[in-house]
C-alpha cells in the first residue's frame, strides 16, 4: 500500500473539502470470478440483500442492529454474528470478489446454494453504503464498524474517504445515543486524517485510541496482512453523543 506521510495533520479550519462524489469506492471486481463465485452472487446474495424500501425488514426482533461498512471477505462480520446471535448484523461491501468469498463461507460446498440455510441475523448491502445509511431510520444502529477502509492516500482523493466532515452527520443520524463506532486503519495518512476530522466534530466522543487491537474485535484478513508487512494499525472507539 502506498504511504504518504503528511507534513502535518490536515487543516480543516479553512472550510469543508469539496463535495463528496457519487461513490466512495474504487473497483468493484478484481480477478475474473469463477463459476462457483458467480453462482453464489446470483443465487445467495439476493436472499440476503436489503430492500431499501424496508431496510430493517425481518430484523425488528433482534435486540440490536450493527453495521459494518467495507466488510471485505466477511471474516469480522461472520465472527460477530457467531458471537452475538441476539444481534442483527448488516455487512456492506461493494467488491464482488469479497462478497463471493463471504458467501462461500456461509454455504461451503453446497450443491444447491439457493436452498442452503442462511443466518437469520445477517443482511448484506452490495452497493454504496451511503444509500443504505440514508434509507435507515434515525437511531437504528447500536454499533458501527469501519475497519481498515481504503485510505485514498493522495490528497486529491481525500473527498472519497468515509471519515469525512460531510459524512459525519449522516453516520451520526443512524446511530442511537450511546452507540459505539469502531474504526481502524494502518495507513499513517488516514490515521492523521481521522484524528483531525474527529477533533473538529461534536457528534462523537473518543472512548479509546490504541495501537493494540482491543478485546472483542475479531481480526480481519487485511489487518493480518498489514501486521505481517510491519505496518502499525490504530484502533479507535467513538461513542455517539
Amino acid at each position: 500500500m502506498p504511504q504518504e506521510l503528511p507534513k502535518s495533520p490536515p487543516d480543516l479550519s479553512a472550510g469543508l473539502p469539496p463535495p463528496v462524489p457519487e461513490r466512495l469506492y474504487g473497483r468493484r471486481r478484481g480477478h475474473k470470478l469463477r463459476a462457483r463465485q458467480q453462482q453464489l452472487l446470483e443465487t445467495v446474495l439476493p436472499r440476503l440483500t436489503i430492500d431499501l424500501a424496508d431496510p430493517l425488514a425481518g430484523l425488528e426482533r433482534f435486540a440490536e442492529i450493527w453495521l459494518e461498512i467495507g466488510a471485505g471477505s466477511g471474516e469480522h462480520a461472520l465472527a460477530q454474528i457467531a458471537l452475538h446471535p441476539e444481534v442483527a448484523f448488516i455487512a456492506s461491501e461493494v467488491y464482488l470478489n469479497g462478497l463471493s468469498a463471504l458467501l462461500g463461507r456461509l454455504v461451503p460446498g453446497q450443491a444447491a446454494p439457493e436452498q442452503a440455510p442462511l443466518p437469520a441475523n445477517l443482511r448484506l448491502w452490495p452497493n454504496d453504503a451511503r444509500l443504505l445509511l440514508k434509507a435507515l431510520p434515525d437511531a437504528a444502529l447500536s454499533r458501527l464498524f469501519v475497519l481498515f477502509p481504503d485510505p485514498w492516500p493522495k490528497s486529491r482523493h481525500a473527498k472519497r474517504r468515509l471519515v469525512h466532515p460531510q459524512q459525519i452527520p449522516l453516520l451520526a443520524r443512524t446511530l442511537r445515543p450511546g452507540a459505539l463506532w469502531r474504526l481502524a486503519s494502518d495507513d499513517p495518512t488516514y490515521q492523521a486524517w481521522v484524528e483531525a476530522v474527529m477533533a473538529e466534530q461534536n457528534r462523537f466522543t473518543l472512548i479509546e485510541a490504541t495501537s493494540v487491537r482491543p478485546p472483542g474485535w475479531p481480526p480481519t484478513r487485511y489487518e493480518i496482512k498489514a501486521l505481517q508487512a510491519g505496518r502499525t494499525p490504530r484502533y479507535w472507539t467513538f461513542q455517539r453523543v
